[in-house]
């Protein structure tokens, strides 16, 4: 492709500007045309602008579905896809730094990045393998913890397929089964089992298909806040279990969380990533994209129909330190958008 062309005619530049656009059609994801600038989503202090293809691999890495994201205190972002790389490192550019975690490549999915005692640990979510581990940021297992058999509600470890985790103030872990049985488990920081609620339904306690599970710290008191994905609402709940509110509004698939400054960071599988305020009522829908989850073969439609601007299938979503957001999609080959703060 020219890097420069000096005074083109009206009939060559509109030549020119098809035959890019064919390119852009071609090319393994959306590219942005001579003098075009990145879309820009939001407003006020809730303006982005959209980064396409932001994490940079090497011909040897090669993402599958991008299910989790997180930064840690190095601003290097962390990306869990279902890939031989299943746990992949980027710089703040999108650089690639290293990679670990192959027995993850089925099963890869949800990621929380958690600080005790001055110390980051990883814990990932796998529900082909049924497991969730803890890690160092290195790869170095700490705990492992399978089904739940001491919970009494499966027949089969086959029925348990956790996808997020969060964690207390006092250590203690909480594993959404969002695959399996729509239960949350509850263990020790030693990951001894404690308690278990929930199960399949829609009435306040009940969950159909918990999603993501964090803990929110916006008020007085630590809750535990639960994407009910197939249920279109978020459902909160006391750290004993004990279902306290719920958010129905502005609401599509949410799939996970993030919190910064009073403010609540919601990617929505069907096609947008919400921002909500302390109190839960909405400030944006970031890069909506209604009804493209009807799309013939979606998630997994052509580059050509995944514009820049617009999301797919937002998974999870984080801010970084600097307040700009990285958002990875539910896609087979990987989708890691950035939308960079507009100050």
């Amino acid at each position: 492709m020219p890097q420069q062309e000096t005074s083109p005619t009206k009939s060559g530049a509109s030549s020119r500007r098809a035959w890019l656009k064919g390119v852009a059609a071609a090319a393994t994801g959306p590219i942005l045309l001579l003098g075009e600038r990145a879309p820009v989503l939001g407003s006020g202090s809730h303006t982005y602008e959209f980064v396409s293809d932001w994490a940079k691999t090497p011909a040897s890495v090669q993402f599958g579905y991008t299910h989790g994201v997180a930064v840690d205190r190095q601003h290097r972002v962390i990306i869990h896809n279902r890939s031989k790389d299943a746990v992949a490192f980027f710089d703040e550019n999108g650089q690639f730094i290293k990679s670990w975690g192959p027995e993850f490549a089925v099963g890869a999915h949800g990621l929380l990045l958690n600080v005790e005692d001055n110390q980051e640990f990883l814990y990932l979510a796998d529900p082909e393998r049924g497991l969730v581990a803890k890690t160092t940021l290195d790869g170095e297992y700490i705990w492992t913890r399978e089904v739940p058999r001491e919970s009494g509600v499966y027949t089969s470890p086959k029925q348990y397929k956790p996808t997020n985790v969060a964690v207390a103030p006092n250590g203690d872990v909480y594993v959404a089964d969002g695959y399996g049985l729509s239960y949350i488990h509850q263990y020790s920081p030693k990951a001894e089992y404690i308690r278990t609620w929930g199960g399949k339904g829609s009435a306040p306690g009940r969950l159909d298909c918990p999603h993501g599970i964090w803990l929110d710290s916006r008020g007085p008191q630590p809750v535990l806040v639960v994407a009910d994905r197939s249920n279109a609402r978020l459902q909160y709940f006391s750290l004993d279990g004990q279902s306290l509110s719920m958010v129905t509004n502005d609401l599509r698939r949410p799939c996970h969380f993030d919190q910064r400054n009073g403010e609540l960071l919601v990617p929505d599988l069907y096609g947008e990533v919400t921002i909500f305020d302390r109190n839960n009522k909405l400030i944006t829908h970031l890069g909506d994209n209604l009804n493209v989850w009807k799309t013939k073969g979606w998630p997994n439609i052509p580059h050509d129909q995944r514009v820049a601007g617009k999301f797919v299938s937002p998974h999870a979503a984080c801010w970084d330190q600097a307040g700009n957001i990285l958002v990875v999609e539910w896609i087979s080959d990987g989708r890691v958008t950035k939308l960079r703060r507009v100050a």
